[in-house]
């Protein structure tokens, strides 16, 4: 049985990301920003992947299975982030 489970009832992941880009906007101090998309991205996808590799004892299956992805896009990715 598949069961989506609900971080504390709410949306908590994205309450984060919104808080901590209304502190880099904050910390900008009117200075223009860019590649911001790139950026969160970037920070969340390498967070995500380095929580799962954990939980998944660093086994690339399980970790792609959790992730619902390929075992060989994990491992790019994985590559990308150097986490291998």
């Amino acid at each position: 049985m598949n069961r989506k489970v609900r971080l504390n009832g709410s949306n908590e992941i994205g309450r984060s990301v919104e808080k901590s880009l209304d502190e880099y906007f904050r910390k900008l101090d009117g200075e223009p920003a860019h590649n911001v998309y790139e950026m969160v991205i970037g920070h969340v996808e390498r967070a995500l992947l380095a929580s799962i590799m954990e939980r998944a004892s660093q086994n690339q299956t399980h970790a792609a299975d959790m992730l619902g992805m390929n075992r060989n896009t994990l491992r790019a990715k994985l590559a990308k982030y150097r986490l291998l």
